[in-house]
C-alpha cells in the first residue's frame, strides 16, 4: 500500500471550536484573543498602534513589580492533552524567559478561586522566534488551561492538542453531525491534502474561504482521492452533506462514501488498507460547485457504523462533511 498522510491529534484551542480567552492579567501590547488564531502568525513592517508595534499574539506590558502574567483559556470541548506548542514566532527580544502551564476541569466559564488548577507543564525556558512543543503526561479531563508567562513578554499562539473527551457528553436521542469535531470526530488519513488539511471538513459551521477545507492536489491519469474519518460516536446516518462552498473551479466532480463499524481496536494503517473493501453507503454521485450537496434518499441506510470513508473523483476541494444521525451504544 502507498504511503498516506496520518490524522493528527485536534488542536483544542481552535477558535472555530467555541474556544474563548476568558481571563488575561494584562494585554497592553497586543490582544490576548489573537493567541488562539488559527491562522500562522504573520509580521507586519512599520505597522504601530497607539500601544507601540502591532504583534500578531498576545503580548504584556513590561513589569516594574514583582509577580508574573497569565491568562486563561476555555476549551470549545472538555479534552486530553497529548500536547503543547507555546509559539514565539516574530517576538524577540519580548519573548518570556519561562512559561508554564496549568489545566483544571470546571464547567463555569471562568473558574474561580475554588478551582483546582493542576500544573501539566512545569516552568520551562523560552527562546525567540520559535516553536516549543512539550509532550503532556496527564490523561485527565479539562475544560481550561492557563498559560503563566515569567515574568512578562509576548507569545504569538499556543496550541493545546489532544483529544475531545465525549464521556463527559450526554447526547440523548436528538440527531447530531457524527463527523463533527465537537462531538469528538477526527481523521484517520488521507491519500493527499496539497492545498488544504483534513480536519478542516470536520470543523464546525461553514468555511470561511477555499483555505478553510480539504484540497487536493491536480490528480494526474486515472486516479481518485480519498479520506477517512472516525466518527465521534457510533450511530444510524440518515442524512449526508458534501459542501463545496468556495470550491468553484476546482470542486470535485463526482463522490462516493463507504461505511464501516469497527469494534477492535486497530491501527490507522490496518484501517486504511482494508477500508477500500468497505460497503458502499452512497453510490458514485455528481457533486455542484459552492453548494451544500444533500443526500438523503440516495444513502443506504446501515444499522451502525463508526468510520466513512469518502472517495472523491478525481481531486479537488470540499469544505466540510456532515453526517447526520442518531447516537447506537
Amino acid at each position: 500500500m502507498k504511503k498516506f498522510v496520518k490524522g493528527r491529534m485536534i488542536n483544542l484551542t481552535d477558535p472555530r471550536l467555541n474556544t474563548k480567552v476568558v481571563f488575561k492579567t494584562d494585554d497592553f501590547f497586543a490582544s490576548a484573543k489573537r493567541i488562539i488564531n488559527n491562522n500562522p502568525p504573520v509580521f507586519k513592517e512599520g505597522i504601530f498602534d497607539k500601544h507601540g508595534k502591532w504583534m500578531d499574539g498576545w503580548e504584556t506590558r513590561r513589569r516594574r513589580t514583582k509577580g508574573f502574567d497569565y491568562l486563561i483559556i476555555k476549551l470549545g470541548r472538555p479534552g486530553k492533552i497529548s500536547n503543547i506548542d507555546i509559539d514565539t514566532t516574530h517576538f524577540s527580544g519580548n519573548q518570556p524567559t519561562q512559561a508554564s502551564v496549568q489545566a483544571c476541569f470546571n464547567y463555569k466559564n471562568k473558574p474561580d478561586s475554588k478551582s483546582n488548577w493542576i500544573t501539566i507543564l512545569k516552568k520551562k525556558r523560552i527562546g525567540p522566534n520559535k516553536n516549543h512543543n512539550f509532550k503532556i503526561k496527564n490523561n485527565s479531563t479539562f475544560t481550561h488551561i492557563k498559560l503563566n508567562i515569567y515574568p512578562d513578554g509576548g507569545v504569538a499562539r499556543i496550541r493545546v492538542f489532544g483529544k475531545i473527551a465525549m464521556e463527559k457528553i450526554n447526547f440523548g436521542n436528538k440527531m447530531l453531525n457524527l463527523t463533527s469535531m465537537l462531538n469528538g470526530a477526527s481523521i484517520i488519513g488521507c491519500n493527499n491534502e496539497h492545498f488544504g488539511r483534513a480536519e478542516n471538513v470536520l470543523v464546525p459551521g461553514k468555511g470561511k474561504n477555499m483555505g478553510d477545507g480539504w484540497e487536493t492536489r491536480r490528480s494526474r491519469g486515472k486516479n481518485f482521492d480519498w479520506l477517512i474519518i472516525k466518527c465521534g460516536q457510533p450511530g444510524k446516518i440518515n442524512k449526508i452533506e458534501i459542501d463545496t462552498h468556495h470550491f468553484k473551479g476546482n470542486y470535485p466532480d463526482s463522490c462516493s462514501l463507504q461505511a464501516a463499524y469497527i469494534s477492535k481496536k486497530m491501527s490507522n494503517y490496518s484501517i486504511v488498507k482494508k477500508s477500500n473493501k468497505w460497503k458502499l453507503m452512497l453510490n458514485k454521485v455528481k457533486l455542484k460547485a459552492n453548494k451544500k450537496n444533500t443526500f438523503k434518499n440516495k444513502i443506504m441506510k446501515k444499522n451502525k457504523i463508526n468510520f466513512i470513508r469518502i472517495n472523491i473523483y478525481p481531486d479537488g476541494g470540499i469544505s466540510r462533511i456532515r453526517a447526520f444521525g442518531k447516537v447506537l451504544a
